[in-house]
C-alpha cells in the first residue's frame, strides 16, 4: 500500500508541479506587465512624440503572449511528458512567438507610416491601402519564417506563387486594375486625403480614404460616394485644393442704369473688404474688386471678386456679402432693378 501511495503522489506531483510553475510564471508576467506599462504610460504622457505611444500600444499584446510562452516553457522543463510531445510543444511556442512578433511589427510599421506621412509631404501618403499593404508585407515575411522553422522549403513555394501569379492576375483583372490605380492615385498626389474634389458626373465632396478597390468621397449632405479607383483614374476631376486651398468667390450683380458707377464700385468694395475681414473663412489680406461686364436688359452687370480660404467657405461669404450689400445699397439709394421688358407699341403698329 505504501508503494502504491508513493506512486500516486509521484504521479500527482508530475502534474501539479508543472501546473504550479506555469501559473506562477504567468502571474509574474502579468504583474511585470502592469508595473512596466504603467510607468511607460506615465512617461509617454509627458512627451509630445507620437512614436512612443505607438510602440507602447504595439508592445502590450506581445508582452502578454511572451509571458504565456515563458510560463509554458518552464512548465515543460519540469514536466514528465515524452520527448516527442515536448518537442512539438516547443515548436508551437516558437511559432507563437513568431506570430506575436509579426503582429507587433506590422502594427508598428503601419503606425510609423501614419506618423511619417502626416508629418512631411512624403511620396506615399497615408491611406488604408498603404497601411494594409504594409501589414500584408510583414505578414508574408512572418509566414515564410514560420514555414522555414517547420522545415518546409520556401523556394518551391515562391516558384509556385510566381507561376500561379499569372492565373491569379487573369482571374482578378478588375481587382488588380483598381489596386494599381489606387497606388497611382496615391503616388501621383493629384488627389489626396482631405481634398475637396468634383467629378465630371457632378458628385463632389471631401476625399476621406483610398483603399484597395475604391476611393471614398464624403459629400456635404454627409453621405458617401464610392468611386472605383480605375474609373477615378480615368475621370476628369476638379481638385479645389490644388495648387492651394484658397478659391475665388464670384458674385454676379447688377445696378440701375442711372446709378453712379464710381460710387457703386467704391461702396461695393468697402462692403466686400468688411466681409473679408470679419466673416469666418474670408481671406483678410485679399483686396476685393469688381469688374463691369455688360449692359443687361434692365441693369448694368458686374462681378464682385472675393476670396475664401477653402471651397465650402464661399457659401457663408456669399451669404453675408449679399445681406450687407443689400442693406448698404438701400441706405445709399442705389437701386438693384427687377428684370423688366419694354414694349414698343408704335413699332408693333407699323409691322
Amino acid at each position: 500500500m505504501s508503494n502504491d501511495l508513493f506512486l500516486k503522489i509521484a504521479g500527482l506531483s508530475g502534474v501539479f508541479v508543472p501546473l504550479i510553475i506555469f501559473l506562477v510564471v504567468l502571474s509574474i508576467g502579468f504583474i511585470a506587465k502592469k508595473i512596466i506599462f504603467n510607468r511607460f504610460s506615465r512617461w509617454v504622457k509627458k512627451t509630445s512624440m507620437q512614436l512612443d505611444d505607438i510602440i507602447v500600444q504595439a508592445a502590450k499584446g506581445p508582452f502578454t503572449v511572451l509571458s504565456f510562452m515563458l510560463a509554458l516553457y518552464f512548465a515543460l522543463q519540469f514536466s514528465k511528458l515524452p520527448a516527442n510531445i515536448v518537442g512539438i510543444m516547443s515548436r508551437c511556442i516558437l511559432i507563437l512567438g513568431i506570430i506575436s512578433v509579426t503582429l507587433t511589427l506590422a502594427n508598428l510599421a503601419a503606425g510609423i507610416i501614419k506618423i511619417y506621412s502626416s508629418s512631411i509631404d512624403s511620396a506615399l501618403p497615408v491611406t488604408s491601402l498603404t497601411q494594409n499593404i504594409t501589414r500584408i508585407f510583414v505578414y508574408s515575411i512572418g509566414a515564410l519564417i514560420i514555414l522555414n522553422s517547420l522545415g518546409v522549403s520556401i523556394t518551391p513555394i515562391l516558384a509556385t506563387l510566381g507561376v500561379g501569379g499569372l492565373a491569379v492576375a487573369l482571374a482578378l483583372q478588375d481587382t488588380l486594375s483598381n489596386l494599381f490605380a489606387g497606388f497611382h492615385i496615391i503616388v501621383a498626389k493629384q488627389i489626396r486625403i482631405g481634398d475637396y474634389i468634383r467629378l465630371e458626373t457632378g458628385e463632389e465632396g471631401y476625399v476621406v480614404d483610398i483603399n484597395w478597390r475604391s476611393t471614398k468621397i464624403k459629400m456635404l449632405p454627409n453621405n458617401l460616394v464610392l468611386v472605383p479607383n480605375d474609373k477615378l483614374n480615368k475621370a476628369i476631376i476638379t481638385n479645389y485644393y490644388l495648387p492651394d486651398k484658397e478659391i475665388a468667390v464670384l458674385v454676379e450683380l447688377g445696378v440701375h442704369y442711372k446709378s453712379d458707377l464710381d460710387k457703386v464700385e467704391r461702396l461695393t468694395c468697402e462692403v466686400a473688404k468688411s466681409v473679408m475681414a470679419e466673416v469666418s473663412g474670408g481671406v483678410s489680406y485679399f483686396e476685393p474688386f469688381i469688374r463691369y461686364s455688360g449692359f443687361g436688359d434692365s441693369s448694368i452687370k458686374f462681378t464682385v471678386i472675393l476670396r475664401a480660404r477653402e471651397f465650402v467657405d464661399q457659401y457663408l461669404i456669399k451669404h453675408e456679402f449679399i445681406k450687407r450689400l443689400h442693406k448698404r445699397y438701400a441706405r445709399e439709394g442705389i437701386v438693384i432693378p427687377y428684370p423688366i421688358r419694354a414694349l414698343n407699341h408704335e413699332q408693333e403698329k407699323t409691322a
